[in-house]
């Protein structure tokens, strides 16, 4: 009977409540109600830190910035058990977990890469390749750029972002180029980048544009993916007119530690919510951002440091390519092991770039 009331029971899925976390919860549960249609979930909104300090500046974060600003809030209901998974952002996610709490499994990763976001139509030029995962007995596509899309950006421009990663990276390839801080969701961003004059370009991740049903059309302007049925397209919240992007390529802007994967976060020895972690876990997603994470616990940094990381599964082989980006000499290196020495290659990646 007590077996029975327990798969009875709902597994809670907490989220916060912006658009980009609610589309991202709800495909978690979406997976996971296909893989054990036998269990009920649900979805609880609960709000952040980092929801409420919309006006905190996030590139020059100091001790009165909070530590886990998107996550500290779901993290104890956890523990209270309100809910049974915390769906992150990986990104966001700290690499210190509190006690008792741990990273259960990592989706699939979407498209890793930036986009530079602009006003005008040919200011840089649109490049719509999409980066192809790698499977045994297929042929890898390297996307060469044609042109750097922060190459082509007109000298002294003015381009906003939150991101100290992006904006060290920024000044590092373009000293010339003036940067400003940005704050809000994705909409709130692309809004005041169509609204306000004082600058010219923002930077966004891709994953983020696409699970919000975000495209680009041959000529590189934003808009809501035209493949929606009639009823899904009314449930998306249409870009402002007239903007245009490129994406970035790594070799230019290198990603986030975690960026593109969605993260579940769960209560250490609970076996139920195992079962649904090991039903959603992408192992090669897994060991890339074990690999990432190892990297930025190695330094010591966190979600708003100026390092970055792209970790990669190829053929028998985990690829990581690493970057510190603190001064005008960013240090990248790239270096590889089998994927179960994820973490050695994180910690490895780490004390090379520190020495």
């Amino acid at each position: 009977m007590a077996a029975e009331t327990e798969l009875n029971r709902p597994i809670v899925i907490g989220t916060r409540g912006s658009a980009l976390a609610l589309a991202q919860a709800r495909r978690v549960m979406e997976e996971a109600q296909a893989a054990l249609s036998k269990r009920r979930f649900e979805l609880r909104i609960i709000k952040t830190t980092g929801d409420k300090l919309q006006t905190a500046s996030m590139s020059q974060p100091d001790v009165s910035l909070p530590r886990g600003l998107f996550t500290k809030e779901l993290e104890v209901a956890l523990e209270a058990r309100e809910i049974d998974i915390a769906v992150h952002s990986l990104k966001d996610l700290p690499t210190e977990l509190p006690e008792g709490l741990m990273l259960g499994a990592v989706g699939r990763r979407a498209d890793v890469r930036d986009v530079l976001l602009y006003r005008t139509q040919k200011w840089v030029g649109y490049r719509p390749e999409v980066t192809q995962e790698w499977s045994p007995g297929g042929k890898t596509r390297r996307i060469e750029p044609v042109a750097k899309g922060l190459a082509r950006v007109p000298e002294g421009a003015t381009i906003a972002t939150s991101s100290v990663r992006r904006a060290a990276q920024m000044r590092a390839w373009r000293s010339d180029l003036r940067i400003v801080e940005i704050r809000g969701n994705v909409g709130t961003r692309l809004k005041k980048l169509a609204e306000i004059q004082d600058f010219q370009a923002t930077i966004l991740a891709m994953a983020g544009l696409s699970r919000l049903h975000l495209d680009f059309s041959p000529e590189g302007l934003l808009r809501v993916d035209p493949r929606l049925t009639v009823a899904a397209r009314t449930a998306v919240e249409v870009p402002p007119e007239g903007i245009f992007g490129t994406i970035l390529e790594p070799e230019e802007m290198l990603p986030a530690v975690g960026q593109g994967a969605v993260a579940l976060e769960v209560r250490t020895g609970d076996a139920a919510i195992a079962e649904v972690c090991q039903a959603l876990n992408h192992v090669n997603t897994w060991f890339s951002v074990i690999a990432e994470r190892a990297f930025l616990r190695g330094l010591g940094g966190g979600c708003q440091s100026a390092v970055a990381a792209w970790g990669r599964v190829r053929g028998h082989q985990l690829q990581l390519r690493a970057g510190i980006f603190h001064d005008s000499h960013p240090r990248i290196l790239d270096l590889q092991r089998i994927p179960r020495e994820a973490a050695m290659l994180g910690d490895e990646a780490a004390a090379r770039l520190k020495s």
